[in-house]
């Protein structure tokens, strides 16, 4: 099977620590990356939505967001398909350094259903407002997952998919053409009969992340998380985002979700906003951690 063929006020300054102290320490960690991870914000050529959407102009969401209100919602960070959690690594020292809570899940990687319910129990264990951010693959784990937790009050996707019930991630990123993932993905059978998927070494760089500097992408290749191919065709449930605000952002040259496949669910989900980054790759929150912060707050403050 080919899979993507051609053919995703103030800030409160309460401290994060004492709920979160093991993602201050690693956001200590990432602030010591982040001259080579911010890169200059590049210009922000946002798509133009019909009804209730709004797009942003100009360069990136300045740094002036705000947040509203003496208490921040904690921002729960999916990471998608071939990445883990330090993909946030840009972004989280960010959010801490405003006083917001942030939790970078781990996502599983193995299946649409048992992602959810992974993610569900973290979230479970969240008291108060959370603004649920997905990235790629992690776009249908939100989805999933907020259901019938009252706490998630926004869902950000971060070149990600927004699916509806019964598509598959293979489905939508097939709905334009533009995506040359399904080439460049090595299959490893897996004992239970299943199909682990990884990108192939050798174009990592191109396929995944072209704005990010090769030496860098060297070290996420080797990284990289499998995700099952079960996962990468599982249909989704009923989506959260008909029920709660969400906001876009995603890379005008992202070769695994095309843009126009990301502008198009964010079309069909009242995106509050939805910004294009011109120049942008799959990873636009390791490329440009500051306008995914920007986008991050800017639901924050909605909700306030």
């Amino acid at each position: 099977m080919t899979l993507f063929a051609s053919g995703d006020c103030r800030l409160s300054r309460r401290s994060a620590v004492g709920r979160f102290t093991g993602v201050c320490a690693a956001a200590a960690v990432a602030a010591t990356h982040l001259d080579s991870l911010g890169r200059g914000a590049q210009a922000v050529a946002p798509r133009q939505l019909s009804s209730d959407a709004q797009s942003r102009k100009g360069n990136a969401v300045t740094a002036s967001t705000s947040v509203a209100g003496d208490a921040s919602a904690t921002v729960v960070l999916v990471h998608g398909a071939f990445a883990d959690s330090s993909s946030w690594n840009g972004v989280i020292p960010g959010l801490l350094a405003q006083g917001i809570p942030v939790v970078a899940a781990a996502n599983p990687l193995r299946s649409v259903a048992g992602d959810a319910d992974y993610l569900a129990e973290v979230l479970a264990a969240i008291s108060g407002p959370i603004v649920l951010v997905g990235h790629s693959y992690g776009g249908f784990v939100i989805s999933n997952a907020a259901n019938g937790n009252s706490n998630v009050k926004a869902l950000v996707y971060v070149a990600a998919f927004a699916p509806d019930a019964g598509e598959s991630a293979s489905d939508l990123a097939a709905r334009f053409p533009g995506s040359s993932l399904g080439p460049a993905l090595v299959p490893f059978p897996l004992a239970d009969g299943g199909v682990d998927l990884y990108i192939r070494g050798d174009l990592f760089h191109s396929q995944f992340a072209a704005d990010v500097p090769e030496a860098e992408t060297v070290l996420m290749a080797a990284t990289q998380r499998p995700v099952t191919q079960a996962a990468l065709t599982d249909g989704s449930g009923e989506p959260a985002w008909k029920s709660l605000p969400s906001w876009f952002i995603y890379g005008e040259l992202d070769k695994n979700i095309p843009a126009a496949v990301v502008a198009f669910m964010a079309e069909r989900a009242g995106a509050k906003s939805a910004v294009e980054v011109s120049g942008a790759s799959h990873v636009v929150m390791i490329s440009q951690p500051q306008a995914v912060t920007d986008m991050i707050l800017s639901a924050i403050d909605a909700i306030s």
